[in-house]
């Protein structure tokens, strides 16, 4: 079994969403991608993909598998990309976009490093919670924090996202401290509208029947909700109810005492903090040396 060409067509058919859009592609009959994909479910011992007549489906260990593949197809396009490449300077206009408050404390600065490294880059960053269409749209790479949508596009993890349960002392002391998930329909909480976020509601986990923990989620009220997650961290410093934010939001007022984090041996497990962009193939180096760029940057910050 050629295994290089065995995870390319195991994601291609996982992004194609069919074996013979992914033979179409790449000018065979279907039945070699079904024998390659076979191969290397045999080689694995595990099942990737469900397949029947009318759609195929990833099993859980398909798509954990998938991530991996993109990230070592990625890694390896950019390897030859440098050797192919010699000394070239990077240049051109680079594109990006990320969510408004992760872009404004995290992105935006990384942006003048980034340029002092390749002064012969122009950037436009685009700060917007709404999803936006990569390709439609004309951008190079997205960064995006949370559970990824089914997607064509290819995605590198930067880093963990964790969420917290948090409010100001000053709430705390008026209103008690909640020690259950449950006892958080008795409180002011502050949600997040938005129609893309928090659909599901607040993540926790819990133990099982079984003894072992699962993800639940609780739907509480308040009487303030906003599109915005900046207003309601601005809320939530002032006293007026709990909220659910990511770490990095809240890290510098929990060290400072300005918050105060409850409910953290119920922490659901963190999502992701991603850079997504259209295709690892012939992908260009200003988008290369970005995404490199910014794994750099979040493995440093994290080893702080």
């Amino acid at each position: 079994m050629d295994k290089l060409k065995a995870l390319e067509t195991f994601v291609a058919v996982a992004q194609r969403g069919s074996l013979a859009a992914a033979a179409r592609a790449e000018g065979v009959v279907p039945a070699i991608i079904g024998r390659r994909l076979d191969a290397l479910e045999e080689h694995l011992g595990v099942k990737l993909l469900v397949r029947t007549t009318r759609r195929l489906t990833l099993t859980p260990e398909g798509s954990a598998f998938l991530e991996d593949c993109q990230r070592l197809l990625a890694e390896l396009a950019q390897a030859e990309a440098n050797v192919s490449a010699g000394g070239r300077a990077v240049r051109g206009h680079l594109r990006i976009t990320a969510p408004a408050g992760f872009g404004r404390r995290r992105i935006a600065p990384l942006v003048p490093r980034f340029r002092a490294l390749h002064p012969d880059v122009t950037v436009s960053l685009n700060l917007s919670d709404r999803l936006v269409d990569l390709v439609a749209e004309g951008y190079d790479c997205a960064v995006r924090v949370g559970d990824l949508p089914d997607s064509s596009l290819v995605s590198v993890r930067l880093a963990d996202n964790r969420r917290r349960v948090v409010a100001a002392p000053d709430y705390l002391r008026r209103r008690g401290t909640p020690r259950t998930p449950h006892e958080l329909l008795q409180h002011d909480c502050l949600i997040l509208s938005s129609e893309a976020s928090q659909t599901r509601g607040w993540a926790f986990t819990v133990p099982g029947e079984d003894g072992r923990r699962r993800v639940m989620h609780v739907r509480p009220r308040g009487p303030l909700d906003c599109t915005d997650g900046q207003v309601l961290y601005e809320w939530c410093l002032a006293g007026l109810g709990l909220a659910w934010r990511s770490t990095w939001e809240v890290q510098a007022d929990l060290d400072a005492g300005r918050l105060v984090s409850v409910l953290d041996d119920y922490a659901a497990p963190p999502n992701g903090v991603y850079a997504v962009f259209p295709s690892a193939r012939h992908l260009p180096r200003r988008v290369r040396a970005w995404v490199e760029f910014l794994k750099e940057a979040f493995r440093a910050d994290a080893t702080a």
